[in-house]
């Protein structure tokens, strides 16, 4: 988890006029909210935070955020909670930052990175990510990069689910247990396939 300063304004108005004439600014609306927070109306330089982004792809990340409004400035904690993205350009269109505590949990979604060489795929098997994300619970500072699952020893037929992982030290799975994460499915042979679409149409 790393921390990041990104300094922000308050948005005086809203509509999507007022989201056109941001973004040919350069500036994209953005909005900070939490549960002992009411949400704040915010504009954020679009290529600070693409930078930002860029930089530490791959990281969790906690905004330090830089609050101006009318020459007065706040400071708070957050996480990206959701980017929203223009369906042509693919450009970042919008912003949600959650306001976080250093002392309170929070619930976040971290990506599974699977690690190593199946035995089960060896032997012809294919490897079946069925969550590519995990919601973990934890403090702030103790969010992980990403979940590493290692596989290694999966053989063909082999499932690990929520309950068979280990979760980082002051981290927990906020996931049903016995949710599959991980399997490895024995792949039909194509000669087999035809003989048995052979025998249907015979039939």
């Amino acid at each position: 988890m790393r921390q990041v300063a990104f300094t922000v304004e308050v948005r005086k108005k809203t509509g999507k006029e007022v989201a056109k004439k941001l973004r040919r600014q350069g500036l994209i609306p953005a909005i900070l909210y939490g549960p002992q927070t009411e949400p704040i109306p915010l504009t954020a330089r679009l290529n600070e935070l693409k930078k930002i982004l860029l930089r530490h792809r791959g990281e969790q990340l906690i905004f330090n955020l830089t609050i101006q409004d009318n020459g007065q400035s706040t400071q708070k904690m957050a996480l990206i909670k959701e980017l929203q993205y223009h369906p042509v350009t693919d450009e970042i269109i919008h912003a949600d930052f959650y306001e976080v505590r250093m002392d309170r949990p929070v619930e976040v979604d971290v990506p599974v990175v699977v690690v190593g060489k199946a035995k089960g795929v060896e032997r012809g098997g294919l490897l079946e990510v069925l969550m590519h994300e995990l919601t973990v619970s934890c403090l702030p500072d103790r969010i992980p990069d990403r979940i590493e699952i290692d596989v290694s020893d999966l053989d063909v037929g082999d499932t690990l689910h929520v309950r068979d992982l280990t979760p980082p030290e002051g981290v927990r799975f906020a996931e049903d247990p016995e949710a599959p994460v991980v399997t490895i499915v024995e792949v039909e042979e194509e000669g087999a396939a035809e003989e048995e679409t052979e025998g249907g149409e015979a039939a």
